[in-house]
């Protein structure tokens, strides 16, 4: 909200949003998953754009809400899906390709890596929007991540149903972040935040994350 009103938006903070239920969606509670496809369009009907700080969450609404609605046979949100779905954009989608700003004003003197999200990557197709907004950051050093496309284990339920799988994707990201000497991880989604963030607390490690959303919104003076 800093951020985006610090480009002159007015942001508005819709206190009844709840999840977006992919959850739910993705493990077999498709009735849960379109309760809360209803619930969203109520909720964010009437914005003009709506941006979200995971593209997990984004995906989720543009690619999942209408199947579930055309699958629910409900033709009315079905309409409402079509006409909301375009409208929401994951952060850096918005900055970069809709409101075309890469310069935000930021400082943030720091030695950063980027991590590329699954969902921002493969699903949004958002490319360099985040490294062409963190390049711009002032006093950041910003320090390649090698296979930073690579998922970082977590997927949801992925992460609890395949764990050792999960637990071993991990540790080959943990392992390339330890090799950048990076002080923070960055990236656009709060569950591989999660993921990698709980690695490295576990390993002792130096290394801690921190949010594109975060450094963005950060100033001089102000970190």
């Amino acid at each position: 909200m800093r951020l985006l009103e610090r480009l002159g938006h007015e942001v508005v903070f819709p206190v009844q949003q709840t999840c977006c239920g992919q959850l739910h969606a993705n493990s077999g509670f498709e009735s849960d998953g379109l309760a809360l496809a209803r619930r969203f369009v109520r909720v964010f009907g009437g914005a003009d754009v709506v941006v979200a700080p995971s593209g997990s969450c984004v995906a989720m609404v543009r690619e999942q809400y209408p199947r579930l609605a055309e699958t629910s046979g409900d033709a009315h949100l079905l309409g409402e899906v079509r006409a909301h779905a375009p409208r929401v954009y994951e952060l850096s989608e918005l900055l970069v390709g809709v409101l075309g700003v890469e310069d935000v004003g930021a400082s943030y003197p720091h030695r950063v890596t980027y991590h590329a999200s699954c969902h921002g990557l493969r699903s949004l197709r958002i490319g360099d929007a985040p490294l062409r907004l963190l390049r711009a950051v002032r006093g950041i050093e910003l320090v390649e991540l090698d296979e930073a496309e690579a998922c970082c284990g977590f997927g949801g339920t992925f992460a609890v149903k395949n764990a050792e799988v999960s637990g071993a994707m991990l540790a080959a990201k943990l392992e390339r972040i330890a090799a950048t000497g990076a002080e923070l991880c960055t990236a656009g989604d709060d569950s591989c935040l999660m993921q990698i963030g709980g690695g490295l607390r576990r390993q002792g490690a130096r290394a801690r994350t921190v949010h594109l959303a975060e450094i963005l919104a950060s100033t001089e003076g102000v970190t």
